[in-house]
């Protein structure tokens, strides 16, 4: 955070990062030798194992214990478990408990399985994600249409309280509306804040089922975009930098980067229905987002 910068107001860092103002002129106490020694440790695992994450997501907790040992870093399981539950980080492969809900909060079907997704604002889908700086860590949440892939609206945060959720999806809200909302079970997605607003817009909620990995499978593979061409390859130092990074690479990925899914059209032809302008014979075909669930 860089009080003098031109770029991006103070308030309005502090609410990219969920910071009060006040918190600005704390003064942290000094930290013995060894609780910093274990803090930097800790950040450097944590790069470790969002970028093997990003690689490999059916990694659970035990084989990323093997992998840090295999790397010569002698941690144990229960380390690798804290640190994996701190960043949110949950292994995709079928099993108990991958997503974990509130317990007084409502889980919802999955409505998408045999849905033929055939147009924009049809589906909507959301997710958190890791995001690691020089010096720490944010959460970055993003709302995806499935149809297009084209990115919403995003937010960041230093927690993982629902509230820039709710933030993302309001802001999402003002451009346009989905016909169906599909999320995980995570309690930011269950809460009555969360599902709340959606209902109020009458739009239909749905939810993954647990240790599905492919129910959510186009906002997975946003993030290993964006994180293998945006933060690996820039590595950003603070808050500030990685929101510039993400505007700049938020707006690169809907208006200018070919998807290959989409026969090398951009999100934004697509969900503005701009015309295509590429020679005849080379246009789109219709889109199987069923197949591509399957080979995900």
């Amino acid at each position: 955070m860089e009080a003098d910068s031109r770029v991006i107001p103070l308030a309005r860092q502090c609410q990219l990062l969920s910071l009060s103002r006040s918190s600005l002129y704390y003064q942290p106490r000094a930290q013995s030798p060894q609780r910093h020694w274990e803090q930097e440790e800790d950040l450097l695992l944590m790069r470790l194992l969002d970028e093997q994450y990003t690689s490999t997501p059916f990694y659970g907790s035990r084989r990323m214990t093997v992998w840090l040992r295999q790397q010569g870093y002698r941690v144990n399981r229960k380390r690798v478990s804290r640190l994996l539950r701190e960043m949110g980080l949950r292994a995709v492969y079928p099993g108990p408990k991958l997503s974990v809900a509130h317990p007084r909060h409502r889980i919802y079907p999955y409505l998408l399985g045999d849905l033929a997704v055939e147009q924009v604002d049809q589906v909507w889908s959301t997710d958190i994600t890791y995001i690691r700086l020089q010096k720490g860590y944010v959460y970055l949440a993003a709302i995806i249409d499935w149809y297009s892939r084209y990115v919403i609206s995003w937010e960041l945060s230093t927690t993982l309280q629902g509230s820039f959720c709710q933030e993302v999806l309001r802001q999402s809200l003002k451009k346009a509306k989905p016909e169906i909302f599909n999320t995980d079970q995570g309690s930011q997605f269950t809460s009555e804040e969360f599902t709340g607003a959606l209902l109020r817009e009458k739009i239909s909620i749905s939810m993954d089922g647990k240790g599905r990995a492919t129910d959510n499978a186009f906002v997975e593979r946003l993030w290993r975009s964006v994180k293998h061409q945006c933060i690996y390859r820039y590595g950003p130092s603070d808050g500030q930098q990685l929101w510039i990074l993400l505007a700049e690479y938020f707006h690169y990925y809907n208006h200018q980067r070919a998807h290959q899914q989409l026969d090398g059209l951009t999100p934004a032809h697509l969900y503005f229905n701009l015309p295509d302008e590429r020679p005849r014979g080379v246009r789109p075909t219709i889109i199987n987002l069923q197949k591509e669930l399957t080979l995900a």
